[in-house]
């Protein structure tokens, strides 16, 4: 990203960060688990290319471990299941990472109980047991791990499937008002406004992000204004400003907010003087 203006509540500036590159991946779509293979080492070259932009001072969390700055990547998508390639190639450079997860759905379950009696290597694959196998493989950090937006349904008879999320170390934060995106594969109404879900996501400028995606687009199913592809670009835009917000990168060209005008009382008291 090159000469951006600041996506946050602060003043504008010419953001000196630099894009890697953008790669769409081709993958084999009749084989999920190869295709997580696929996903995974392109992945892999990414983060393990030299960052164009390095930072001037770093800490220790901004580093991976090697001790150098790597950099951060972003995930376009339909199924939400490429998440785990990510993690995986994400954890090879971090470790275990935390996880923040807007979703309607836990994406913790158990594979076995998604297929049924027809539970296979590629049935492991979906985009709502992606959690459960990264938390088996050591991928998710131990704590800092949340949920956000959920609204789904269960399904046992009884709390198995939060019992099981919670085993992954996964907390809870409440959906209100409503929004809805039609383009997706899973709708749930009653979700946030994607002003609200921005507001969130501002709130979130102190952390070191090393990852994000936005995923769960499915365009046949958008309106005729493809509300849901924009409010996706908006939000992808958003992250990529969180990972620019509050690095330890140089802030060039500075802009400051400019004033026009005088205020109402500056102008009474000219008047004032001239009677």
């Amino acid at each position: 990203m090159t000469n951006t203006s600041s996506v946050l509540t602060q003043p504008a500036y010419n953001c000196p960060v630099q894009q890697e590159g953008n790669r769409e991946l081709t993958v084999r779509p009749s084989d999920n688990a190869v295709a997580f293979e696929q996903m995974t080492e392109a992945y892999r070259d990414l983060l393990r290319r030299p960052a164009k932009t390095q930072p001037k001072a770093a800490t220790p969390k901004t580093l991976g471990k090697d001790n150098i700055y790597h950099p951060r990547l972003v995930t376009l998508g339909g199924d939400h299941s490429v998440a785990l390639p990510a993690l995986r190639a994400l954890h090879e450079i971090y470790g275990p990472v935390s996880v923040l997860h807007f979703d309607s759905h836990l994406d913790t379950w158990n594979p076995s109980s998604l297929a049924g009696a027809w539970a296979s290597e590629q049935s492991n694959y979906n985009h709502g047991s992606m959690f459960w196998i990264a938390h088996n493989e050591g991928l998710i950090a131990k704590g800092g791990n949340i949920h956000a937006g959920l609204r789904t349904r269960i399904f046992g008879n009884d709390y198995g499937d939060y019992a099981q999320d919670a085993k992954q170390n996964f907390q809870y934060i409440e959906t209100e008002e409503p929004g809805l995106a039609p383009g997706t594969g899973c709708p749930e109404p009653g979700g946030w406004t994607t002003r609200e879900l921005k507001t969130m996501l501002r709130g979130l400028e102190k952390l070191n992000i090393v990852g994000a995606d936005v995923v769960e687009v499915a365009p046949p199913y958008d309106d005729a204004g493809e509300s849901t592809a924009w409010a996706a670009a908006d939000l992808a835009y958003e992250l990529l400003g969180l990972m620019v917000a509050n690095p330890p990168y140089p802030v060039d060209g500075y802009v400051a907010k400019k004033k026009f005008g005088r205020k109402w009382h500056e102008a009474a008291a000219t008047k004032k003087d001239e009677l």
